[in-house]
């Protein structure tokens, strides 16, 4: 009930803000678009905690457009800005209800995490993102060495899944209703504030949006 209140809650925003004509339908937001985004308690993130710009990505693991970006501009702008210590990247779960696995895969994520291996598990998920049935998880375990017990009776005990509905929540108060979305801004004290970027773009236009920001940053 949570979830799919969260997901009807930003629909509504993005379709009233749109008959309003605040937010053109598809359009990526402005770079004076002030979207905040509260940090999680345990996010995931990559990058110095300190880099000037954060970007946030909700996404959900069985999403062909989510394995897209991640198959293509995420290694670039890691390599150009994550590793030089220009971004901070962090992802937050948005699992659609009508992808039968998201769900159980982004617990399987958090659950990988207590044996270390989030990122590994993250990253083969996402590579794998039509492949994502217990059967197919429990392989993905076994080629990182995971205790496939524990990790099962951690997602079977859901005790990620109020943390998954948090983002969720976050998700649709900024206005999310579909992955990957995300937010791109300064990096403040606990958040992130800045404008949407909606859908699995091209390098060029996150280089073009993290450099007009980076541009506007007083000198170190």
């Amino acid at each position: 009930m949570v979830m799919q209140s969260a997901r009807l809650l930003g629909v509504l925003f993005l379709a009233v803000a749109s008959a309003a004509g605040l937010v053109p339908a598809f359009a990526q937001g402005s770079l004076d678009e002030k979207i905040r985004v509260e940090a999680a308690p345990g996010e995931f993130s990559i990058g110095r905690p300190d880099a000037p710009l954060t970007l946030v990505e909700f996404t959900d693991y069985q999403c062909p457009y989510c394995r897209r970006f991640h198959m293509t501009s995420f290694d670039e702008i890691r390599k150009k800005y994550i590793d030089t210590g220009k971004l901070r990247y962090v992802t937050r779960d948005f699992p659609l209800e009508f992808h039968e696995h998201a769900l159980r895969a982004a617990m399987t994520a958090r659950c990988a995490a207590e044996q270390g291996r989030f990122w590994e598990m993250r990253h083969v998920m996402i590579v794998n993102a039509n492949r994502l049935r217990p059967s197919d998880i429990a392989g993905y375990a076994a080629d990182l060495k995971l205790d496939n017990t524990r990790l099962d009776a951690c997602v079977a005990s859901g005790k990620y899944r109020p943390d998954i509905e948090r983002d969720i929540a976050e998700g649709a108060f900024a206005g999310v209703s579909g992955t990957p979305s995300f937010v791109l801004g300064r990096t403040e004290k606990d958040a992130v504030v800045g404008a949407k970027i909606v859908g699995a773009q091209p390098y060029a236009t996150f280089e073009a949006r993290i450099n007009a920001l980076l541009k506007g940053l007083p000198p170190a």
